[in-house]
Formats: C-alpha cells, sequence, structure tokens
C-alpha cells in the first residue's frame, strides 16, 4: 500500500536550514559563531545518523529481514537527500572562505 506524502517541510535541507537558523533563537557576537558552531554539528551528526539508518535497513533486506521495498528505497533516499543537502551546505562553506581570503585588507 502507498503511504501518504510527505509535506515538503519534512525534506532533509530545510530541517538542516531550521538547525542552521537556530529555530528561532536569536544570537549576537560569540553566541553566534559557537551556536553556528553547533547547529552544523547537530547537522553533521543527523546526516551520519540517516545514512547508518539507510545502510542498516539495507543490510537487513539484502540478509533477508523483514524489510519492505518500499522502506529500503525509503530510507535510502532520505539518506541521499540528507547528503546533497550537506554537500551543499560544505559548498557554500568553502565559497564563503574563499571570498574572504580574497578580500584586500
Amino acid at each position: 500500500m502507498i503511504g501518504g506524502i510527505s509535506p515538503v517541510g519534512s525534506i532533509g535541507a530545510r530541517s538542516l536550514l531550521e538547525n542552521l537558523s537556530g529555530a528561532g533563537e536569536t544570537a549576537t557576537g560569540a553566541d553566534f559563531g559557537a551556536s553556528l558552531a553547533k547547529a552544523l554539528s547537530n547537522a553533521a551528526s543527523n546526516t551520519v545518523t540517516t545514512l547508518q539508518s539507510a545502510d542498516q535497513v539495507s543490510m537487513k533486506a539484502l540478509q533477508g529481514g523483514d524489510v519492505t521495498a518500499r522502506e529500503v528505497v525509503d530510507s535510502v533516499m532520505s539518506a541521499e537527500r540528507s547528503l546533497q543537502a550537506a554537500i551543499a551546505i560544505r559548498d557554500k562553506i568553502v565559497t564563503a572562505y574563499l571570498e574572504v581570503s580574497r578580500m584586500a585588507i
């Protein structure tokens, strides 16, 4: 049976962006740096957890476990979205670093 369509808000990239924004928290100065580092750390941890979960579901299916093909596809697609979001954030951070390094002092 086909399950319901998940809302757009459940996409990994959006949740990563919410983590980065602090979900309504306001931070200034040094707090912003600490909260950004914490948000990036949480996003990386969530991505790793999602990838590990997809790996476990895939291995369970390959070993003949009680996992449907749909569950495998859903977990792998979720892992793929999380990985793509993490790569996009990494690329933005690298781009920002390069922009700052090119600034004239």
